[in-house]
């Protein structure tokens, strides 16, 4: 496919893309929208025009609204059916290619549109699936020789989460306060976390309500997932550290979250489908899948000094996930756990088995006894105050280009 709006080769968003968003245009309305090279496009007003006509089940204008939720409960009959209507008007030679006040009507320049929160998170669910990191973080604070606690191998390991503490790409997060006890003290004190992460993840968004005591299957959950996006889980490790026992991820965890704001679809990226890592022992039959479930997305995470230059710190790929999100569905419902349109679902930090591919400054840092060093000389342990830090990710595959954009967040002093 090749379309009549001119992008760069390099550009996550190819006509074989379609992401789906929610933005301002010009300041002045709201408006669900998609993307293609560096043009934001309003599908409020492409509906308007009549270009989203005939397709089965989309009887009235749901772009106009401030989120994706209503869409994409519409569910993939016809999410799929509007993302392929637009990859043909996206086209060369199409209708409306050679409608140029439609064209001036519905495309803006990225300058022009200020992105939102794609969609109403209800519920957010943070699950722990990557191996690598797994065991770094258990050799790092238990027995390395028996880093894996005995269930990891046998269930997608998560936690409940904190939904409205998740922002868009962009907004600042201040540094959390809370307890901490520092090595060889006698009892905890307060104030501001000094061990100040990042975890490179990504998370899947559900396109449906279920009913309590309903279960979603491995088979049918991919039809229960609309899209994927980056993620970034802020964590405070020195708050975590002192009291995730007995009751796991709270004030560590709960101060803030990061997402990009394009949703790519499964359906975007089944070209770049791979095999998981050989689960060993068997899993038991309702976490047991056929064919390929995972996704070949490259990962890069940068952090910036206030007045400093980005560096790239690390390089991973989703393809390392020993759980997949098929897994992670079925285990999370399997209980009859309910689920809602714009659920969020969390990877969990995403490692490689080689240091430059840690998720985290935890593990890149090896618990801050290793600093990185920046290239303006300066060392980090942790993140300080005024850093940026920036996830970008990509699929890349015979030519084809689909890809996630950037989520990023600068830390400010706490307040």
């Amino acid at each position: 496919m090749t379309s009549f709006i001119q992008y760069d080769s390099k550009s996550d968003f190819s006509i074989h893309n379609i992401p789906f968003g929610v933005a301002v245009f010009n300041n002045e309305y709201i408006a669900c929208c998609t993307r293609i090279g560096d043009m934001v496009v309003d599908l409020a007003t492409l509906y308007d025009f009549g270009f989203l006509d005939n397709i089965e089940g989309l009887d009235d204008n749901l772009f106009e609204a401030y989120t994706l939720n209503l869409f994409i409960e519409l569910g993939k009959p016809v999410t799929n059916a509007v993302r392929l209507r637009l990859q043909e008007l996206f086209s060369e030679n199409s209708s409306l290619s050679k409608d140029e006040k439609s064209i001036a009507d519905c495309f803006f320049d990225l300058d022009q549109v200020q992105m939102m929160m794609p969609v109403h998170v209800p519920n957010y669910t943070d699950f722990y699936s990557s191996i690598e990191h797994a065991t770094n973080v258990g050799a790092m604070f238990r027995d390395p020789e028996n880093a894996l606690l005995p269930n990891w191998k046998h269930i997608p390991v998560g936690y409940h989460g904190r939904a409205s503490s998740i922002v868009i790409s962009g907004v600042e997060i201040f540094r959390p306060k809370g307890q901490t006890k520092p090595v060889g003290a006698d009892s905890p004190i307060f104030g501001p976390s000094q061990q100040l992460d990042f975890e490179l993840e990504m998370g899947f968004i559900v396109n449906e309500n279920t009913e309590m005591g309903d279960s979603i299957s491995v088979e049918k959950a991919e039809d229960s997932i609309f899209g994927m996006v980056l993620f970034n889980d802020w964590s405070a490790r020195d708050i975590q550290s002192w009291e995730y026992v007995p009751l796991g991820p709270f004030l560590g965890k709960n101060f803030g979250s990061s997402v990009s704001p394009w949703i790519v679809t499964l359906e975007a990226l089944e070209p770049f489908r791979t095999s998981s890592p050989k689960q060993e022992p068997e899993v038991l039959d309702y976490l047991k899948f056929n064919g390929d479930k995972n996704f070949d997305i490259n990962l890069e995470v940068y952090l910036k000094p206030e007045n400093g230059d980005e560096n790239l710190i690390s390089e991973s790929n989703f393809k390392y996930m020993y759980w997949n999100m098929a897994q992670q569905l079925a285990h999370h419902t399997v209980n009859g756990c309910n689920v809602e349109v714009g659920d969020l679902y969390a990877s969990g930090t995403i490692s490689g088995k080689d240091k430059s591919s840690y998720g985290s400054m935890l593990e890149l840092t090896w618990r801050g006894t290793n600093p990185l060093t920046l290239n303006d000389g300066s060392e980090r342990k942790f993140i300080n105050d005024n850093d940026t830090i920036t996830m970008k990710g990509w699929a890349e595959k015979d030519g084809i280009r689909v890809g996630f954009g950037e989520v990023s967040g600068k830390i400010l002093p706490a307040k």
